[in-house]
């Protein structure tokens, strides 16, 4: 028997955020390949700031082939031994993996009904993990549609304390252009985000 699948109506504004988030989540999950290259070279600019931002990153993606986007990736995230950036909230928090920020989100998770994904090996305070569980929320993709009270308590307590300043040093990477102009956007993107929570009533 198939569980019942409901259908939700989403407004078209948090469709491109959720969206938004889950495309900075894919850009960050692994090193971008040639065919999500290619896509995002596609991508059109308008004249807000996120606008801009995407037509600088579709026009870096235009020139940047698979084999520089995975060196890029693996220098910053990888490394020998360790990369240059430890995208994770426990690290940016508390300058350690492994530590009370990825424990206090694993209990947010259990208690919204968050899974791990399968096959999964990072821990799960990693920033793409992050920004898909916000896009997931938004759209329901766990089961319900998040209200945008609770979205506002999840990005507060695991995502802007760190992602802002986790953007803002893969903006400011030396050994990235392409993933530099990734942490352009994500950092005005939650800048943005928090400052629309934070206009919100607690």
């Amino acid at each position: 028997m198939s569980a019942a699948v409901t259908e939700y109506v989403i407004d078209p504004e948090d469709q491109a955020r959720s969206e938004l988030y889950d495309f900075i989540g894919l850009l960050l999950v692994k090193p971008a390949d040639a065919a999500l290259l290619k896509q995002v070279s596609g991508l059109s600019a308008d004249d807000t700031t996120l606008g801009n931002a995407l037509g600088v990153l579709a026009k870096v993606a235009s020139v940047t082939s698979a084999e520089t986007a995975e060196r890029e990736f693996n220098a910053l995230f990888v490394g020998l031994g360790r990369g240059e950036l430890l995208p994770y909230a426990s690290h940016y928090l508390t300058g350690f993996l492994n530590e009370k920020p990825l424990a206090n989100l694993r209990a947010d998770m259990a208690r919204r009904g968050i899974g791990r994904a399968d096959g999964t090996h990072e821990p799960e305070d990693n920033i793409a993990s992050l920004m898909e569980m916000m896009a997931g929320m938004i759209v329901g993709r766990f089961g319900t549609v998040t209200s945008v009270a609770e979205q506002k308590q999840f990005f507060q307590d695991h995502v802007e304390p760190w992602a802002i300043h986790f953007f803002s040093d893969l903006e400011a990477s030396k050994t990235s252009v392409f993933y530099g102009a990734v942490g352009a956007l994500g950092r005005q993107f939650m800048e943005i985000e928090a400052e629309a929570f934070g206009m919100l009533p607690n």
